[in-house]
């Protein structure tokens, strides 16, 4: 099938209906990616996910190079076969991963030399490298690599930090020209730039020039405040080919996606959905709940009224407050399930709004929602 994007439709806020074709079948834009770091979602089975309608996993680079090593799993058929996974796939490029080891790397022109948080080993990531093992990896979509800088940054930094991101996106394109597969995987450029959006504009327009068949844009939602991240990304999106697919990496909170989406960011990752569940912060219609809060010990009710999910159907508060208050490992489970549903039922949402041009609209009524007090009592906010 090769790799396609067509756009659908567009909403007078700029924001746009997609869909993007690849190996392994359609993704419907604007997408939530769930993130799978090890090949798996933590709590949730394969066929959980394919039940909820996840349209497209992200995988991590990093780890997987680690444990168990990506020329295992390219002999055992590529992560979609080793992980049992039929449908679309992104693996990053590692390139966050190494940043967030900030006392065991060095960065040079050439690449990083970082020691495995694992057992200490000392290895060597490069552009190549890193095409490498995506290649073995096998997943539909990956990542150029990158060197994502801290925020805040000095200009010289980020500076220096963007032309070494250009160069190695020049040889992630080279060596997958001569390694790689345009029919089994695309290769998505990056980004970077820090919060200048001068700096960003300059390194948007360089890269286009390599012509991707798709754009991320990396090193945001590392610390700044929202509306910088949004600043950043209206400035860059214009920049980006209107007719290939807008990645915008590592976000975010549910109030935030719309935002993004407005901007006409085609997709997006968080490990907010299950890191939140893990730690009992549960997202519902009407705000944030945290089930740990002693409050629900007794509440009959389901955590959201309005939810359709198979957790909201089934279960009370007070059950879910009991499994999490007793380290119970279905706690993990049912919260997380809950969470995905919500940002996937999300997501459906904003595509339709979209379709019939109403995403303004629908944007103030969930955003008030959201950031409204939770009535149950949390007295907490969805952004705090």
């Amino acid at each position: 099938m090769g790799f396609r994007f067509e756009i659908l439709a567009a909403d007078p806020s700029g924001a746009r209906l997609g869909r993007i074709t690849t190996p392994h079948g359609l993704i419907e834009t604007p997408a939530f990616m769930p993130v799978g770091t090890a090949a798996t979602v933590k709590g949730q089975t394969q066929r959980d996910l394919e039940n909820l309608g996840v349209q497209i996993l992200l995988a991590n680079t990093y780890h997987l190079y680690l444990r168990p090593g990506h020329e295992l799993i390219r002999k055992m058929g590529g992560i979609h076969e080793f992980m049992s996974w039929p449908r679309p796939i992104l693996t990053d490029s590692g390139g966050f991963q190494v940043f967030s080891l900030s006392s065991l790397r060095k960065v040079s022109d050439e690449g990083v030399t970082f020691r495995s948080h694992l057992d200490g080993s000392e290895h060597f990531l490069s552009p190549e490298k890193s095409m490498e093992i995506q290649i073995a990896l096998g997943a539909d979509i990956i990542m150029a690599f990158d060197e994502c800088i801290e925020a805040p940054a000095s200009e010289s930094v980020a500076r220096d930090a963007a032309a070494r991101t250009l160069d190695w996106a020049r040889r992630s394109r080279d060596y997958f020209a001569q390694n790689g597969d345009t029919n089994r995987q695309a290769l998505f450029g990056i980004v970077q730039g820090a919060t200048s959006a001068a700096l960003r504009k300059e390194n948007a327009a360089a890269l286009t020039d390599f012509d991707f068949p798709g754009y991320a844009i990396g090193g945001l939602a590392v610390g700044e405040p929202h509306s910088i991240t949004c600043e950043i990304t209206a400035a860059v999106t214009p920049l980006l080919p209107a007719s290939r697919p807008r990645y915008l990496m590592g976000v975010g909170k549910p109030e935030q996606i719309l935002d993004y989406v407005a901007l006409g960011v085609d997709m997006m990752d968080c490990v907010l959905p299950t890191r939140s569940a893990r730690h009992g912060c549960l997202y519902t219609s009407t705000g944030r709940v945290l089930i740990r809060n002693a409050q629900y010990a007794g509440d009959p009710r389901p955590l959201d009224e309005n939810c359709g999910c198979a957790v909201c159907a089934r279960y009370s508060r007070a059950y879910l407050r009991h499994l999490y208050a007793s380290g119970e490992f279905l706690a993990t489970i049912l919260n997380t399930h809950h969470n995905l549903y919500f940002y996937l039922d999300m997501m459906r949402k904003i595509r339709e709004a979209i379709r019939f041009g109403s995403l303004e609209s629908f944007r103030s009524e969930l955003q008030t929602r959201l950031s409204q007090e939770n009535p149950s009592g949390d007295g907490m906010r969805m952004g705090g």
